[in-house]
């Protein structure tokens, strides 16, 4: 009989304590808003990572132009999760 735990780390479900996930953390930015530099961080993984399985957003930041007040490059940290070969 095998038995099957799921174990949710960060919204990543894992199959069983056998499974291995890898976490990084990576920035994204964007001018246009918050999605799109979770978005921009994700695409830059996917281009050296595979089988990302989830992302956790752990801060939001923006860079503010100091003469007009305004907004002028949005960045998000995220936490990337893909699991690991074996």
């Amino acid at each position: 009989m095998t038995r099957i735990e799921f174990i949710i780390f960060h919204n990543v479900i894992l199959k069983s304590m056998t499974d291995i996930a890898k976490i990084v953390e990576i920035v994204g930015s964007s001018e246009k808003g918050w999605s799109e530099a979770i978005q921009a961080a994700l695409d830059e993984a996917n281009k050296t990572i595979k089988g990302i399985t989830g992302l956790e957003v752990t801060d939001k930041m923006a860079k503010v132009d100091p003469n007009s007040g305004q907004i002028v490059e949005y960045r998000a940290g995220v936490k990337i999760a893909f699991g690991v070969e074996h």
